[in-house]
């Protein structure tokens, strides 16, 4: 009977039950309510507003809004701008986050900090940057115009520059992340063998980044897409050249808010469709990759 008691006592240490216990590992984890209250008040300050676009929206004009030529050829020079904002940020953006996470540089923590200024300063505050830097008067864009009669200003090519600038930190931050949290082992054994850095980022690293990189593109294209104030103030407004979505729902809204609205709710679908399409699969891949 002692022996009973003995091995009962040393399976159940405490006097819980092995059920209690399972109940409690394995049940599910009710909200306080403080935090109920608020999270809900959260989540219905940031959708409230966008479901009222869609009632609002007047959907009897909804093709014949589309189908009006400045609305299109403002929604086409998003679509092709945001895209050649994004590849601008792939091409520099994934070896800035390399120098970042593993080049060992001094400083790397001022480094960061300014990478991510982009993403906190008002939009209209970057535009002024640019033209400071690259306007006919910049300190840059002087010397292009002098020497080459290159003016950057008020092109396409300053809305790309506009929208890379402030979307291009989404996409270093999502892969300086990853990088920092990526295991080493594969990468030390195929140095040990004789790879090189370059074959060893190429054929190992660069692939298990494939899901950052993607989440991190799906940002960088959803953020220029959507991008104002940069852009208006380097970039201009100029139909066909320079003049966005953003630009066109902004002009519209003094003079048709209705037509207004209708833009809104289609760029705000496009963002929506990206971002779950695209963001979802790629931030579920990176989950199951750390």
């Amino acid at each position: 009977m002692s022996r009973d008691g003995a091995s009962g006592g040393g399976a159940n240490p405490g006097g819980t039950t092995p059920d209690a216990g399972r109940g409690r590992r394995g049940g599910r984890a009710h909200a306080p309510w403080p935090l109920l209250v608020l999270g809900g008040l959260a989540f219905a300050f940031l959708v409230l507003p966008l479901l009222a676009i869609v009632a609002r929206a007047p959907w009897g004009r909804l093709l014949s809004v589309l189908g009006d030529g400045p609305v299109l050829q403002a929604l086409v020079l998003s679509m092709r701008t945001a895209s050649l904002a994004t590849l601008v940020g792939l091409v520099v953006g994934v070896p800035l986050a390399w120098l970042l996470a593993r080049g060992g540089l001094r400083g790397t923590g001022v480094v960061r900090a300014l990478v991510t200024l982009p993403m906190v300063l008002p939009p209209v505050v970057g535009g002024v940057a640019l033209l400071s830097l690259l306007g006919r008067r910049g300190i840059v864009g002087q010397w292009l115009h002098q020497w080459f009669g290159l003016s950057i200003p008020f092109t396409t090519a300053a809305v790309v520059l506009a929208q890379a600038f402030v979307a291009l930190p989404f996409l270093v931050l999502s892969v300086d992340g990853a990088l920092r949290g990526l295991d080493r082992g594969q990468e030390d054994v195929a140095r040990t063998l004789g790879a090189s850095e370059w074959t060893v980022f190429r054929r190992i690293t660069l692939p298990r980044l494939a899901p950052a990189i993607g989440a991190g593109a799906v940002l960088c294209f959803a953020r220029a897409l959507g991008e104002f104030g940069a852009t208006i103030t380097f970039a201009g407004n100029f139909p066909g050249t320079t003049r966005t979505m953003p630009i066109a729902i902004y002009l519209a809204m003094q003079q048709d808010p209705a037509a207004a609205l209708t833009m809104s709710v289609l760029l705000m679908t496009i963002c929506a469709v990206v971002l779950v399409l695209l963001r979802s699969h790629w931030l579920t891949a990176l989950g199951r990759t750390g």
